[in-house]
């Protein structure tokens, strides 16, 4: 993908971020719907490219399915517009609105299309599609509550996220199912308070970008890309850590937000859902450590037409990168002392 940012492409983006601004700063159900759907439209041409199949097919996908949750989330709003004045806190009509926010951003039980679309985009719309696409239904999902349909909601994300990206050999489906068991705890940080959230959102969203960033620079898409002999030691260590801290490991950066919710859950007698958590954790833990671990281990000869040639700007870059991912181990402990 043509990573030079034309006019084009500059306007799409201002439009999608403030689409999103109009979603969570509307007072109605319907200027939410209105937002989503500029969102939506914007996303598309960035993602959609004519020389590339893929993107292609990605974009296909992502307006079907958003289209679907969007048809749907109109039909209860104007349910609630027309039939439900008087039964506001409905149960029923609480979940129903609830799965079309569900299916937007890729939670569990709709997840499905979330891994597909993921391997036909850029390692740019990547982060997008994990981080900013996820602002505007989190914020609309904390506007009704029903407590025991979301807990079962952030254990089947939770479980999903972790068992579905066991065998995968594809970077950006990994990811993916890293984006949905993360899911799970950023249901759990919005229940707690929205504060709670966004400081999880921040740092997942700080980890996540400087991740699409290192496999951007390196053109890295599947594991054994990172095995190669003539990727540096010290960048192999900067995506440890890294990936260490996208798991929660402690006393990385990532390991923070977690605690808290950890706390939060553990303090009020969440006593299985804490458990499923770290549990899942683990095993996100698990085929981390298999990546980086292999990568350390393995080294394939370095072949004639794989070659890794930074420009200038991307080693300064890096270095950027490297200093954020060292600087996660001081700065998860010192934050308790503030």
């Amino acid at each position: 993908m043509n990573y030079n940012f034309n006019s084009n492409k500059m306007f799409f983006y201002f439009i999608l971020f403030f689409s999103t601004m109009i979603s969570i700063s509307s007072n109605s159900w319907l200027g939410c719907w209105i937002g989503l759907e500029i969102n939506l439209l914007s996303f598309i041409p960035l993602i959609s490219n004519v020389n590339n199949l893929l993107m292609t097919e990605a974009s296909l996908k992502y307006f079907l399915v958003q289209s679907i949750a969007s048809i749907n989330l109109l039909f209860f709003i104007l349910m609630k517009m027309f039939f439900l004045k008087n039964f506001e806190f409905n149960k029923i009509y609480m979940i129903m609105l609830n799965l079309p926010l569900l299916m937007k951003m890729g939670s569990a039980p709709f997840h499905f299309w979330f891994p597909n679309i993921m391997e036909g985009l850029s390692w740019l719309n990547c982060f997008i599609l994990m981080t900013w696409q996820k602002i505007t239904p989190m914020i609309l999902l904390s506007y009704y509550f029903f407590n025991n349909f979301l807990m079962f909601i952030m254990i089947l994300n939770s479980i999903i996220g972790a068992l579905g990206g066991i065998n995968q050999i594809s970077l950006r489906k990994l990811m993916a199912f890293s984006s949905i068991n993360n899911l799970s705890w950023m249901i759990a940080s919005i229940m707690i308070s929205e504060n709670m959230w966004m400081m999880y959102f921040l740092i997942y969203s700080l980890i996540n970008l400087l991740m699409c960033m290192m496999f951007f620079m390196l053109n890295i898409f599947y594991i054994n890309q990172m095995f190669f002999s003539n990727i540096k030691l010290i960048i192999k260590l900067t995506m440890m850590f890294n990936l260490l801290s996208l798991g929660g490991l402690p006393p990385f950066l990532g390991f923070f937000p977690k605690w808290m919710i950890i706390n939060y859950l553990v303090i009020n007698k969440f006593f299985i859902l804490t458990f499923i958590f770290i549990m899942m954790s683990l095993i996100m833990l698990f085929f981390y450590i298999r990546m980086t671990y292999s990568s350390f281990i393995l080294n394939y000869i370095k072949l004639k037409w794989f070659k890794i040639k930074l420009k200038n700007s991307f080693f300064s870059l890096f270095n950027i990168i490297y200093i954020f991912s060292m600087l996660g181990l001081p700065l998860s402990t010192l934050l308790f002392y503030f």
